[in-house]
């Protein structure tokens, strides 16, 4: 359990004092946190609550929508990617995890979306390194390429951080949405060899689909992801940070926040925690 991490995610309904408690009550060490809850709370009264609770925070979710062209939307993106970073900072999250954007409307450009991805990145490979704050580039499922994020695979969200300082720029692997992918075992390696893996998180792919597609997560063992080998590639390529269970399912948000904590607690250790102590490498 040293290593397990509750995303507040899982229980989206639950104050960030309610997921604070829920957290330690559960004797998980760590939790993933988002933007809005705590600037619902406060920064500074964040930082105190969880600081008070003894927990890490395994990362903050989320930056980036970095896809926009040049005008006021993009720059207004780049300046809220700022905040956040120092907003990880503060809160002694060691990553913000970037979600790259979708398609800008009317467009069907996707190479010249992930170039600005880039070039935003680009804009804010500073800020991170003077933070002490890794950008974590999450690829998301191809389902949501137009909509949401333009990078899609690990191996794109390499492409471009590659490009950067490991110590600014990394990836999430995110077993949602790489699982189906042919070289998501190849890419893994990929990053751990140049320590960029940012964040590791665990949940299942449940059929069938939703009607609102990102609602089709599951707790592990529930769906069809199978979770030794990725586990096993992450911690071969020498990933040794937090691993979080992140859902998004309406069932599961509906749920008392105990329930929802120990299932993640009981599948994590059961088929999760195995291959992350199966092998020891140096950190990411």
């Amino acid at each position: 359990m040293s290593r397990f991490s509750l995303n507040q995610a899982s229980i989206k309904y639950a104050s960030l004092e309610e997921a604070v408690r829920t957290t330690v009550d559960a004797a998980i060490p760590a939790i993933g946190l988002w933007r809005e809850p705590v600037a619902e709370r406060g920064l500074a009264a964040s930082a105190a609550l969880v600081r008070a609770a003894g927990l890490r925070v395994s990362s903050l979710c989320r930056g980036g929508f970095f896809t926009a062209p040049a005008g006021p939307a993009r720059r207004h993106a780049i300046d809220d990617n700022r905040r956040a970073i120092e907003e990880a900072a503060t809160l002694g999250a060691p990553t913000l995890v970037l979600v790259a954007g979708g398609l800008p409307e009317g467009s069907r450009d996707l190479s010249g979306a992930r170039e600005r991805v880039r070039d935003a990145i680009a804009e804010l490979e500073g800020d991170a390194l003077a933070a002490g704050v890794m950008l974590g580039i999450e690829p998301l499922h191809p389902m949501y390429v137009t909509d949401r994020a333009v990078v899609s695979t690990l191996g794109q969200a390499l492409d471009i951080a590659e490009q950067f300082d490991a110590r600014a720029v990394g990836v999430v692997v995110d077993t949602f949405h790489v699982f189906w992918d042919p070289q998501v075992l190849e890419s893994v390696a990929r990053a751990g060899a140049t320590g960029r893996i940012a964040s590791y998180q665990v949940c299942d792919w449940v059929t069938p689909i939703a009607t609102d597609p990102l609602l089709s997560r599951g707790y592990p063992g529930d769906g069809h992801i199978d979770f030794e080998s990725i586990t096993r590639a992450v911690a071969a390529a020498g990933y040794t940070g937090d691993v979080e269970c992140e859902i998004f399912n309406q069932d599961i948000w509906d749920s008392p926040y105990d329930e929802v904590a120990a299932t993640c607690v009981a599948r994590y250790e059961e088929l999760v925690a195995p291959w992350v102590r199966a092998t020891r490498g140096r950190s990411g």
